[in-house]
């Protein structure tokens, strides 16, 4: 159990600080990659909507307090997200290796949507409609394309970190 809290952990530290320094330069018309959505709804799909929300919190709280943002409002939608997510997982029914992919631009397309409505709603956010939707779409692209580059690394790390089971007579 401890194992695989410090692999979480470390995952999400090394999301957040690609997604901050490095990802920070990639720009796809004028949109970044969401890097913390991408590895939510991947544990969600590998481990369930239970540690899929853990995930999420930790994620959009650590998200939070490093890139100064309201408070609180990326830990809830990452929450919802992963939880949604696994949620998901669990009543789909197709071994497809575009299922990934789908679930991840899906999920991370109504997660920014979720977040600017939410900042809307906090006077947080400032900008037009139509540059919300545009936003939104672009981060759903950009999740889909990084799904199948970083979907094989976490599902190795995360698989990894569960417990072997021991069998004794």
């Amino acid at each position: 159990m401890t194992r695989r809290v410090i692999v979480t952990g470390l995952v999400i530290v090394t999301g957040l600080l690609l997604q901050s320094t490095l990802f920070w330069q990639f720009k796809l018309l004028g949109v970044r990659p969401e890097l913390m959505f991408l590895v939510t709804i991947v544990v969600a799909i590998l481990e369930g909507p239970q540690e899929g929300a853990t995930t999420g919190f930790a994620a959009g709280l650590a998200q939070d307090f490093l890139l100064n943002q309201p408070k609180g409002v990326t830990a809830l939608t990452l929450t919802l997200v992963g939880y949604s997510a696994g949620l998901a997982r669990q009543y789909i029914v197709s071994a497809s290796p575009l299922l990934p992919t789908i679930l991840v631009a899906v999920g991370t397309a109504t997660g920014v949507a979720f977040y600017q409505v939410v900042a809307f709603l906090l006077d947080q956010l400032q900008e037009p409609f139509a540059f919300a939707v545009r936003v939104t779409l672009l981060s759903a692209l950009y999740g889909a394309i990084l799904t199948p580059i970083v979907y094989p690394l976490l599902r190795r790390v995360i698989e990894g970190s569960r417990p072997t089971r021991v069998v004794r007579f």
